[in-house]
């Protein structure tokens, strides 16, 4: 498929990279209802939260399955955002909470991370089990949308009823993006990033005593030593490399087989080269990718309540049925 420029020019300031990811993700209000929780039990003896909204058409047979990013969940603005939009436009919305990810710690010493598309398959096979939707669509940000398109792109059977998908913003490739974003531009964000994930791990350190300490924990000093503490071996990895490795979604695109767009803004800083996958869109009949010259990182600011990639992923959505 042709590469989309897109058309997408913000207000004023909002040109500016870091004005748009920073408002987008800290000052944005979103008007939206308390969503309507749901746990369910996985497989292997863990659970996850889902927070459902509804549209006003109560017997809608469209369902959007939304994915959050790095240390976020289902309150974050951009997932409020994109639940409201879909609702507005007659689909109920579910939005996941990531394992660990909602006010109580999981079960298990692992939590989530960006491969984990074994994860988003249960959460298919809980809805479909609803025999409600017969219409579903996928919407991941930033690590969310990683582990969308590799679940995608996987040598797995991917339901009839999955329309479509979008991601925004998303890292594709792993290691390419944590080099991004340990730039000196960066410094801001990635201490955000790790401060945040060292909190968690302290919780984990409490609650799994024989598996991490707090002083190792403590004497993380960048994201990519978390990686190699944590996220590698608590998922199976052999360390931080091997995860990137294996985890990035820029090695399935080739094998997705459903309709897909993937937003990348040119001026997000979090990318490397490799996460604007221009020759598998060329190559591919089903990923369609689009690269504004803005947007920063899920900052698609507009002049109304809804934001460009909520707007585009709707009616990306709209047009596959």
């Amino acid at each position: 498929m042709p590469v989309i420029t897109g058309n997408y020019i913000p207000p004023g300031i909002f040109k500016n990279a870091d004005v748009s990811t920073i408002y987008s993700a800290t000052l944005r209000k979103v008007e939206f209802p308390l969503y309507e929780r749901e746990r369910i039990e996985l497989s292997d003896g863990d659970f996850m939260d889902l927070d459902w909204s509804f549209s006003k058409q109560k017997d809608t047979d469209k369902l959007v399955i939304l994915l959050h990013g790095l240390a976020g969940n289902a309150s974050r603005p951009y997932m409020k955002g994109m639940a409201r939009a879909f609702n507005h436009r007659n689909w109920n919305a579910v939005a996941m909470n990531f394992r660990g990810c909602s006010e109580e710690l999981n079960r298990y010493f692992r939590s989530y991370h960006a491969g984990a598309s074994d994860d988003l398959a249960e959460v298919v096979t809980h809805v479909l089990s609803l025999k409600k939707y017969s219409r579903i669509a996928l919407v991941g940000f930033s690590l969310g949308g990683n582990m969308m398109l590799k679940y995608l792109g996987e040598n797995r059977s991917i339901p009839e009823e999955i329309v479509g998908a979008t991601g925004v913003s998303v890292p594709c490739d792993l290691e390419g993006s944590l080099g991004a974003i340990n730039r000196m531009r960066n410094f801001v964000y990635s201490k955000r990033f790790e401060l945040n994930l060292k909190q968690h791990l302290y919780a984990r350190a409490r609650k799994f005593p024989d598996y991490i300490s707090k002083k190792k924990v403590a004497a993380c000093s960048s994201l990519r030593d978390i990686d190699d503490l944590y996220t590698s071996k608590a998922h199976g990895y052999k360390n931080a490399s091997d995860y990137y490795k294996k985890a990035s979604a820029i090695g399935f695109l080739a094998g997705i087989n459903t309709p897909t767009l993937l937003i990348n803004a040119k001026n997000d800083s979090f990318l490397s080269p490799n996460c604007y996958p221009y020759k598998f869109a060329e190559e591919s009949e089903f990923l369609y990718l689009e690269v504004p010259p803005y947007g920063g990182h899920v900052g698609f600011v507009t002049s109304t309540s809804i934001y460009y990639h909520e707007k585009r992923a709707v009616d990306f959505m709209e047009s596959r049925i």
